[in-house]
């Protein structure tokens, strides 16, 4: 019962508040739905890359050789792992076909080829990793002040209505103030469990980049045993 009133509190203080007040409201209450909807699915998402990037690396670790596997490896660029996988063989063995029509063996040159293609494909990975990070880091820092915003604007319109009067009182400062403050709530509700979502991803995403770097490494160093 007592959240039931509140809200109908809530519902009449924003009835009360100037159209500024409301679309700034409105706005944030739209960014919250859009926040919440970008935190949960990345947080599955990033979970699913972990899975199928783990996965894949247990299926490399199964075979003897890397650069003879068939195709069908090279052919799973929705994983990461795959990804540079894909990119690093295919570019030892560009680079081989081009130093067997010039002549001669530069097993170096393929090895070098192969490395910056995984290094390619890490930077590549890192910001799929990061997509809509940014958009929460924004929110984060932006929700408050868009709140504080709406607050000024609406105490500077309370104040200016009762200017005129003969007399103030509490009682006739009192809804414009409370609608004015109602933006200040809003931009919290907003930014709070944004701050905790975002270094909740950010967390993942750092675990992400750090292990992807760590296949790359093992990743480079298969190819280079097998190369000799």
């Amino acid at each position: 019962m007592t959240l039931l009133f509140a809200s109908a509190n809530l519902f009449k203080i924003f009835g009360d508040t100037d159209i500024v007040g409301q679309v700034l409201t409105t706005g944030l209450g739209v960014f919250s739905l859009i926040t919440w909807t970008i935190m949960i699915g990345k947080h599955f998402e990033l979970k699913r890359l972990r899975e199928l990037n783990f996965a894949f690396e247990q299926r490399l670790r199964d075979e003897r050789t890397l650069l003879d596997l068939p195709e069908t490896y090279r052919n799973k660029r929705a994983i990461p792992y795959a990804d540079l996988f894909a990119d690093a063989v295919e570019s030892y063995w560009r680079a081989a076909s081009i130093q067997k029509e010039k002549g001669g063996d530069a097993s170096r040159s393929r090895l070098e080829h192969a490395e910056n293609a995984i290094q390619r494909a890490i930077a590549r990975q890192v910001l799929r990793y990061e997509a809509s990070m940014i958009f929460l880091a924004s929110i984060v820092t932006g929700a408050p002040f868009v709140g504080l915003l709406g607050t000024v604007w609406g105490v500077m319109e309370a104040f200016s209505a009762i200017s005129g009067q003969q007399t103030a009182s509490i009682q006739t400062l009192a809804p414009g103030v409370s609608a004015a403050l109602l933006t200040t709530i809003a931009g919290l509700v907003v930014a709070i469990p944004s701050v905790f979502g975002y270094n909740f991803l950010l967390g993942k995403v750092k675990q992400l980049v750090t292990e992807i770097e760590n296949y790359a490494s093992s990743l480079a160093d298969r190819i280079e045993l097998e190369s000799k």
